[in-house]
């Protein structure tokens, strides 16, 4: 049954039509900046009573047409006040969905080293218009340490 799962995926995701749907992104030298209130976050542990509201200011400096650099700082979901900064990679578009990974630091999680900065990489999609713009998020679950959530980040472009 597993191999038959793992072939009918692998066939779907090779398939023509949504290979046709999939783009590269070609590095074009770019010079963005966008700013961004914090985050809202619908946790997968709903009865655990996390803060889905998690606001903040942070910024966002996009210097080519598949990477930027990130910082900033916000409430966590713990309640507690987190930073963070790092490097988006987002080399695919699917339509106007740009699609990669963050990669960075955060601090301020009492249960992951004991509010101490951690390293983390998580799965992103983006998408622009103008001067307007929203960061997708998949946060994954670690351990009782890290709490999973889909993160929804609206951004607006100041240059």
């Amino acid at each position: 049954m597993k191999k038959l799962l793992l072939g009918a995926t692998f066939a779907a995701l090779s398939s023509p039509v949504l290979a046709d749907t999939f783009t590269t992104i070609g590095s074009q030298p770019l010079s963005e900046l966008w700013v961004n209130p914090g985050f809202y976050s619908y946790h997968f542990q709903r009865d655990k009573g996390f803060d889905d509201t998690n606001p903040g200011l942070g910024v966002e400096y996009r210097f080519t047409s598949v990477a930027s650099a990130t910082a900033g700082r916000f409430h966590n979901s713990d309640r507690r006040m987190s930073n963070y900064a790092g490097i988006y990679y987002q080399p695919w578009a699917l339509g106007p969905l740009r699609l990669g990974a963050v990669i960075g630091g955060f601090n301020g999680y009492p249960k992951m080293r004991d509010g101490g900065w951690f390293l983390a990489a998580i799965p992103v999609a983006s998408i622009e218009y103008q001067r307007v713009g929203v960061n997708f998020a998949i946060v994954p679950t670690y351990k009782e340490r890290l709490h999973g959530a889909f993160s929804v980040q609206l951004k607006f472009k100041l240059m």
